[in-house]
C-alpha cells in the first residue's frame, strides 16, 4: 500500500527536472495527491489516480493473490491481454498515459516482433522491475531463496541488463528483510549477507565475517548464484548510517534527490529511496512527500520509499488520507491484505 500511495502522490508533479516549474505549479510543499498539469506527463488523470507502474504492480499482485504464488505463465497471460493490448508502442499510450522505456522495447518484442517471453527484456536502466517484483518480495519475505530467483525470473522479462537484475533482487531483498520485522539500519546488510553465505542468495562474496579479508590458504567459495559482487547488498546500510549519522545532514530531507541525482537510472533511484526510508523509518508521510518534492524522476522516487517505509510502520502508520484520496483503495487493500495471509515460511 506504501508503493501505491508513492506511485499515485508522484502522478500530478512527475519529471519535473527545473524544480523552479515544480514550486510554480505546486507550491513550496506538496502534501496529497495532484492532478497532472496540462502538457505534463499523465494529462487528464485525476488526483490520486495510479499510474502505469501502479497498473502493473496491481496486476501482479492479483496474480499472486489468485495464484497463490508466482505464475510466470499467469503473470505474462495478464501482461498480454491487460496491457499490452492498450499499448500503441509510443511514450503516451495506455494505462496511466505514459509506458515506461522497458515496457515499450517488451511491447515492441511481444507484439510486433511476435517473439517469446523471455526474449522480451531490454536495457532500460530504471527500476521499472522494482515496481512491480516488490510484490513478490512481500509475499516471500520468508523464503528469501525464492523472492531472489521469482524476482530474478520476473525482471529479465522486461529488463535484461545483469546488474540491473542484481540491484532489484537486493532491493527487494531488503523488502522482503523489513517485512519479517527488520528496521533499514546500519545492521541491515550484515543479516544480508548471511542469507549469501547460507546460500539463500545468489551473490558471490569472498570476504569473512564483517567484511574481513580472507586468510592465505581459504578458497575461493563456490558462486551462490549468478551475481559476481555482493555490493548491491552492502549500500543500503551505507545509506542508512548517513541518515543516521549528525555529521552527514541533508537538509531538507529532499534535496537527497540532488545529492544522489533526479533522473531515472536506478543507479540514482535506490541510494536516494534507502536514505529517505531510513531517516523516516517510523514517520511514512515524512519519507514519501521528501520523496515525491525532490522533483525528477520523483514518482519511482516516492514508489520506493514508500514501499520501504510502508513495511516499516506497517498500514497503520500511513495517514487515513492517504488512503482515502487513493482511487480504487478499498480494492488495493482487499489484495494486500490477502496477500499478506500469503506469506508463510512453508
Amino acid at each position: 500500500m506504501g508503493a501505491f500511495v508513492g506511485d499515485a502522490l508522484g502522478l500530478g508533479p512527475h519529471w519535473y527536472y527545473n524544480l523552479d516549474e515544480l514550486r510554480r505549479d505546486y507550491g513550496a510543499w506538496i502534501d496529497g495527491y495532484t492532478e497532472p498539469k496540462p502538457g505534463r506527463y499523465h494529462e487528464g488523470l485525476k488526483a490520486g489516480e495510479l499510474s502505469q507502474a501502479g497498473f502493473i504492480l496491481k496486476l501482479t499482485l492479483a496474480s499472486l493473490v489468485e495464484r497463490g504464488g508466482y505464475d510466470e505463465a499467469d503473470f505474462c497471460r495478464r501482461m498480454d491481454e491487460e496491457l499490452f493490448t492498450r499499448l500503441d508502442g509510443s511514450p503516451v499510450s495506455g494505462p496511466g498515459r505514459y509506458s515506461s522505456q522497458s515496457i515499450r522495447e517488451a511491447w515492441r518484442r511481444r507484439v510486433e516482433q511476435k517473439l517469446p517471453w523471455g526474449q522480451t527484456g531490454g536495457h532500460a536502466d530504471t527500476t521499472e522491475a522494482i515496481e512491480r517484483t516488490l510484490a513478490l518480495a512481500v509475499r516471500y519475505a520468508l523464503k528469501p531463496a525464492q523472492l531472489a530467483a521469482f524476482v530474478a525470473a520476473n525482471t529479465v522479462l522486461t529488463q535484461a541488463d545483469e546488474l540491473v537484475v542484481s540491484l532489484t533482487v537486493a532491493f527487494c531483498a531488503v523488502l522482503g528483510q523489513l517485512v519479517k520485522g527488520d528496521t533499514l539500519d546500519a545492521q541491515l546488510s550484515a543479516k544480508l549477507m548471511e542469507l549469501v553465505k547460507t546460500g539463500d542468495l545468489p551473490f558471490h562474496a569472498v570476504t569473512r565475517d564483517n567484511l574481513a579479508p580472507p586468510r592465505p590458504g581459504d578458497p575461493d567459495p563456490p558462486r551462490a548464484g549468478r551475481f559476481a559482487s555482493p555490493d548491491a547488498l552492502l549500500s543500503p546500510s551505507y545509506m542508512a548510517e548517513a541518515a543516521a549519522d549528525p555529521l552527514v545532514r541533508i537538509e531538507p530531507a529532499w534535496k537527497v534527490s540532488l545529492v544522489y541525482g533526479m533522473p531515472c537510472a536506478i543507479y540514482h533511484q535506490l541510494p536516494a529511496a534507502y536514505y529517505l526510508a531510513a531517516r523516516f523509518h517510523d514517520d511514512f508521510e515524512a519519507a514519501v512527500l521528501h520523496a515525491v518534492n525532490g522533483g525528477g524522476q520523483n514518482q519511482a522516487r516516492a514508489i520506493l520509499t514508500g514501499a520501504l517505509a510502508g513495511a516499516q510502520t506497517g498500514i497503520t502508520g500511513i495517514p487515513q488520507r492517504f488512503i482515502d484520496g487513493l482511487k480504487e483503495a478499498e480494492t488495493l487493500m482487499d489484495l494486500a491484505a490477502r496477500l499478506a495471509l500469503r506469506i508463510t515460511g512453508e
